[in-house]
C-alpha cells in the first residue's frame, strides 16, 4: 500500500515542533512539549509496572482469595481493554487527546483501587475489568499522542523515550511485586499506580493543550465503529470461556464448551470481514512469557516470588532496551525491515531453547535463553509500528494506530488464555493422579498447586516438578511456532518511505500561526526518499 499522493495535508503547528527533516533546521522543542513527554512516560511506565508485575503476584493473589479463576485476572483486564481501544481513538478526535488521556487515567487509577481493597475474587475481578478501561485507553492515546507531535521518521527516537519507562517497570515490576507478595502486602501494587495516576493526570491537565479539529458532533458519532467493537467484544469472551472450561469444569465435547468457541470463531471471521484488516504483532509472546515464566520458577525452581522477579529479568531487564536501540537505528537509517527480520529471528531462536528447559534445568540456562526473546521482542514491539503508519496519510495515523493497539490488546488475551489453557490441561495429565485427585472436579490447579510444593515429600515433590516443567515447555513451543510464523508473514512487508511531517489539525495550542511558514509545495505530505531494504 502507498500513500496517497495526491491527499493535502498541510504541516500543522506541531510540525514546527519537529519540522521537515530535508530543512536541516535543528527541532525546535520548549520545556512544554518535554513535560507532555514525561507525562507519557509516566503513562508508560505504569502500563508496564501493571504487565509485568501482577503475573510473578498471581500466586499469592489467588491463594489469598481460594479462588481457581486466575486466567480471568489476566484476561479480564485485557478485554476490557480491546472492548474500549476501537473507542478510543474516535473518541479522541471528538472530545480531545487530553480529556481522552484524563479519563484513562482516572479508570485505570480507580479500578487499582478497586483490586487493592478488594475482599473476594469476584471483586478483585471488577477492578480489573476498570483497569483495563484505563490500561487501554491509555496505551491508545499515548501513541496517538506522540504522532501528533513527531513525525514518523523520528518517531524512533521518542519511540525510545518510552522504551525507557517501560525498561525501568519493567526492571523493578517482578521484583517489587515479588516483595510485597512475599509478605503479605500485595494489595500495594495496585496502591501504588494511585499517586503515579495524579501526577501524570495533573501535568495532562496542565500541559497537554492540543487543537481538536471542528465538525459537528453528530458526523464525529458516526465515526465510531459500534458494530465491528462490540463484534470483537463478544467473540472473544465466548472463545474465552470455551478455553478456560474445556477440559477443566466441561469436557471439551460437552456443548458449554463448543457452543462458546464455535459463536467466538464465526464472530472473529464476521469481525475480519467487516474491518478486512490485520495487524500481527508480538504481543501474545511477551505477555504470555511474562506471566507464565515466573510459574517455571516458583514450581520447578522453588523460587519465591522475589527471586523469581529476579529470575525473570533476562526478559524483562533486554527488551526495553533494545527498544530504545531498534528506535534509534529506524531514526538514523529510515529502514525498519531489517530489524523486524532479525527481531523475529532472536525471538523463534529464544522460544525455542526456552522449550528445551526441564526441571533439573540450570537457572543460568532459564535466564540466558531469556536474553534472546527479550532482544528479539524488544526490538519488534518498536519496529512494527512503522509498517502500520507508513502507507497511511498522516490525517489516517489516530485510527491505525487506535487499530493497531487494539490487535495487541487483543492478543494479549489469547497468550492469557491459551497459555492458560495449556497449562491447566497438561497438568491433568502430567500430574501424579493420587495428588491431583485431591483437588475437586473443575478446580483450576496451577496456582493451587504451586504454594504447596516446598513442603510436598519426595519423590511426590520431584513429580509434581517435572510434571510443571512438561507443561510449560508446551507454552514455549506454542510461542516458538508464532515466533517463526511472524518471521515468514514479516518477509512480505514492503519497504516504505517514513512521513517526514504531522497531521495540522492537532499541534499544541500555544503556537501561533505566525511561528510557522508553509509553503505551498509543502503542503502535501512528505516522504523521505529512500529505498527502503
Amino acid at each position: 500500500m502507498s500513500t496517497d499522493s495526491g491527499s493535502s495535508t498541510r504541516i500543522s503547528a506541531a510540525a514546527s515542533l519537529t519540522p521537515h527533516r530535508e530543512s536541516g533546521d535543528a527541532a525546535v522543542r520548549d520545556w512544554k512539549f518535554w513535560l507532555i513527554m514525561l507525562s507519557l512516560m509516566l503513562s508508560t511506565f505504569i502500563f508496564a509496572l501493571e504487565a509485568v508485575a501482577v503475573g510473578n503476584a498471581l500466586p499469592a493473589i489467588v491463594h489469598r482469595f481460594h479462588s481457581t479463576q486466575f486466567v480471568w485476572v489476566g484476561s479480564a483486564y485485557s478485554l476490557a481493554a480491546c472492548a474500549f481501544l476501537p473507542l478510543t481513538g474516535a473518541v479522541a478526535q471528538i472530545f480531545g487527546r487530553r480529556a481522552v488521556m484524563f479519563s484513562a487515567l482516572a479508570f485505570f487509577a480507580i479500578g487499582s483501587a478497586v483490586c487493592g481493597a478488594a475482599s473476594s475474587m469476584n471483586i478483585f475481578i471488577a477492578g480489573r475489568i476498570i483497569q483495563g478501561v484505563g490500561g487501554g485507553g491509555i496505551t491508545s492515546i499515548s501513541q496517538i499522542i506522540l504522532s501528533d507531535l513527531v513525525p514518523l521518521c523520528e518517531r524512533g527516537t521518542f519511540s525510545g523515550l518510552l522504551a525507557i519507562a517501560f525498561t525501568i517497570a519493567s526492571c523493578i515490576g517482578p521484583v517489587v511485586a515479588g516483595s510485597f507478595a512475599q509478605r503479605g502486602q500485595w494489595r500495594w501494587i495496585f496502591y501504588l499506580n494511585i499517586p503515579i495516576c495524579a501526577v501524570t493526570g495533573i501535568l495532562t491537565l496542565a500541559f497537554l493543550k492540543l487543537k481538536t479539529p471542528s465538525g459537528s458532533m453528530r458526523a464525529k458519532l458516526k465515526s465510531i465503529d459500534l458494530i465491528g467493537n462490540i463484534l470483537i467484544v463478544a467473540s472473544t469472551t465466548a472463545i474465552v470461556i470455551g478455553l478456560t472450561w474445556g477440559g477443566i469444569q466441561y469436557s471439551w465435547s460437552s456443548a458449554e464448551v463448543v457452543t462458546p468457541l464455535v459463536l467466538g470463531l464465526v464472530g472473529l471471521c464476521t469481525f475480519y470481514t467487516y474491518e478486512a484488516t490485520l495487524a500481527a504483532t508480538p504481543m501474545i509472546i511477551l505477555i504470555t512469557t511474562a506471566y507464565y515464566l515466573p510459574v517455571y520458577f516458583q514450581a520447578c525452581k522453588g523460587a519465591s516470588p522475589i527471586a523469581s522477579g529476579v529470575d525473570v529479568f533476562g526478559l524483562a531487564g533486554t527488551a526495553a532496551p533494545m527498544a530504545v536501540v531498534a528506535g534509534l537505528t529506524i531514526t538514523k537509517s529510515a529502514r525498519y525491515r531489517p530489524q523486524i527480520w532479525f527481531a523475529w529471528a532472536l525471538s523463534t531462536i529464544g522460544c525455542g531453547l526456552l522449550s528445551l528447559l526441564d526441571a533439573d534445568s540450570s537457572r543460568a540456562k532459564a535466564i540466558g535463553y531469556q536474553v534472546l526473546v527479550g532482544f528479539g521482542l524488544g526490538i519488534v514491539y518498536v519496529g512494527t509500528y512503522f509498517p502500520i503508519l507508513a502507507p497511511f496519510p498522516v490525517t489516517e495515523s489516530t485510527r491505525a494506530l487506535a487499530l493497531f493497539v487494539f490487535f495487541r490488546n487483543f492478543a494479549a488475551v489469547w497468550g492469557i488464555t491459551i497459555g492458560g489453557s495449556i497449562l491447566q490441561n497438561e497438568l491433568r495429565k502430567r500430574l501424579p493422579a493420587k495428588f491431583s485427585s485431591t483437588f475437586t472436579d473443575g478446580t483450576q490447579i496451577a496456582y493451587a498447586v504451586i504454594p504447596q510444593i516446598p513442603d510436598l515429600p519426595q519423590p511426590l515433590k520431584d513429580e509434581v516438578r517435572r510434571a510443571f516443567a512438561d507443561s510449560v515447555r508446551l507454552i514455549w513451543q506454542v510461542l516458538t511456532g508464532i515466533s517463526g510464523l511472524g518471521f515468514l508473514v514479516s518477509l512480505v512487508m514492503k519497504g516504505l518511505p517514513l512521513h517526514t511531517s504531522t497531521d495540522e489539525e492537532w499541534g499544541m495550542q500555544e503556537r501561533k500561526d505566525s511561528d510557522v511558514e508553509v509553503k505551498e509545495s509543502e503542503k502535501s505530505d512528505i516522504l523521505t526518499p529512500v529505498n527502503n531494504a
